[in-house]
C-alpha cells in the first residue's frame, strides 16, 4: 500500500494497535496534521480503518515476533511511535492472565529490542494505565506519587510495561514518554466494556434485537472519563512537550459512577428499559474510585478536555445506532 503523499516536512508516526479504539482515533488526528502515519494490526482488514486505510501504510504483524518488528521498523525509521497495541479489558485479564502479560509486556519487549538492534531513536510514547494505581483512598485524586495497589493481571502488566520504557530510556537512552491515561471512552470502544456495552443494548432494544432489560455490572464503580478525540491530542501533545523518562497522568480530574453514566444514556433512549444486574459482568476484584490529578501533564502541554461527558455518550450511543442493523 502506498503512503498518502505528504509534504517533505511531514513526519512519520508509526501506531501500533492502529485498527484499535483509540489508535484509529489517533491516526485521524496525526494524518491530518500532515504525518505519514504508519501502523502495524494483526488484521488490516477492520472497519475502524475505512476512513483512512488509503492515506496510511499498513503491516500485519504481531508484535512478539521480533524478526517480523525489525524488518518493519527498518524500512519505516519513523520519527514517533505510539505504543497503542495490547490486550486491553481488566475484567476480562482474569481468565487470560497468561496471555495478557505475553501480549502486553512482551510486544513492548520486541519493540525496545527492534529499535537498540537498529541504533533508532524515535520519540516512543509508552502508553500505560491508571489501572497500575489499583485500589487507592476512595475519592482522593490520583497523582504520579501516588503508590500501586494493582488489581487485575491487566494493571500489573501495563506496570512492567510502564517500567520497561524507564529501563530502555535510562539504559539505552530511547526518548520514551511514560503516560498513565485514565479511562477514555468514545465512538468505536470494544462493547466488552461498560459505556459501550450499555449504549449497543439500547440500541438492541430500539431496534427489536432485544428485550427491554440492560444487563449491567456494579453500578457504584466511579471512573474519570475522558472523550478518546481528547485523549489522543493528549498523547500528540505528550510527544511534542513531554519530559522523557517523566510519567504523566491524564484524565479530567472528576470521576462519575457507571450509574450516572447509563442515568445519562437511557435518559436519550427511544423505549423504556429495565435495569437488569448480572454477576458474570463484575470483576473478581473491583476498584471503587479512579480520579486523576491531571496538573503535572496540563502544566507540561496546556492540555484541556474540550468534549464533555453528555457529548460523549451520545456519540457512543449514535455510533452504535448506525452499527446495529434492526429486523
Amino acid at each position: 500500500m502506498e503512503l498518502a503523499v505528504k509534504t517533505s516536512m511531514s513526519k512519520r508516526a508509526l501506531i501500533t494497535g492502529i485498527s484499535g479504539f483509540a489508535g484509529s482515533h489517533l491516526a485521524e488526528y496525526l494524518l491530518v496534521r500532515d504525518f505519514q502515519v504508519t501502523g502495524i494490526v494483526l488484521n488490516k482488514e477492520n472497519p475502524n480503518l475505512e476512513k483512512i486505510s488509503h492515506q496510511t501504510q499498513l503491516f500485519e504483524a504481531d508484535l512478539r515476533n521480533k524478526k517480523k518488528v525489525v524488518k518493519i521498523l527498518s524500512q519505516v525509521k519513523p520519527d514517533q511511535i505510539y505504543h497503542l497495541a495490547g490486550l486491553t479489558i481488566p475484567r476480562l485479564s482474569f481468565g487470560k492472565a497468561k496471555e495478557t502479560f505475553e501480549v502486553n509486556l512482551f510486544s513492548t519487549l520486541s519493540l525496545f529490542e527492534s529499535l537498540v538492534e537498529l541504533s533508532l531513536r524515535p520519540t516512543f510514547v509508552n502508553i500505560g494505565s491508571a489501572e497500575e494505581y489499583g485500589i487507592t483512598t476512595v475519592g482522593k485524586k490520583i497523582s504520579e506519587k501516588t503508590e500501586f495497589n494493582p488489581a487485575s493481571p491487566y494493571a500489573v502488566s501495563k506496570l512492567a510495561q510502564d517500567y520497561l520504557g524507564l529501563f530502555y530510556f535510562k539504559s539505552y537512552h530511547i526518548p520514551v514518554i511514560r503516560l498513565r491515561p485514565f479511562n477514555h471512552i468514545g465512538p468505536r470502544q470494544n462493547e466488552s466494556l461498560a459505556t459501550s456495552s450499555f449504549a449497543k443494548q439500547i440500541t438492541q432494544i430500539e431496534k427489536g434485537l432485544q428485550k427491554p432489560v440492560i444487563l449491567v455490572g456494579n453500578l457504584t464503580a466511579k471512573r474519570d472519563f475522558t472523550d478518546v478525540r481528547d485523549m489522543v491530542r493528549a498523547y500528540y501533545l505528550a510527544s511534542q512537550k513531554c519530559t522523557p523518562g517523566e510519567v504523566y497522568n491524564i484524565g479530567t480530574g472528576t470521576s462519575y459512577s457507571l450509574d450516572k453514566v447509563l442515568k445519562i444514556l437511557l435518559s436519550c433512549s427511544k423505549v423504556k428499559i429495565k435495569i437488569k444486574v448480572d454477576q458474570k459482568l463484575f470483576r473478581a476484584v473491583d476498584i471503587p474510585d479512579l480520579v486523576c490529578n491531571p496538573a503535572k501533564f496540563i502544566k507540561t502541554t496546556g492540555w484541556r478536555p474540550k468534549i464533555n461527558l453528555e457529548q460523549t455518550l451520545t456519540d457512543i450511543l449514535n455510533y452504535w445506532r448506525g452499527q446495529v442493523r434492526g429486523q
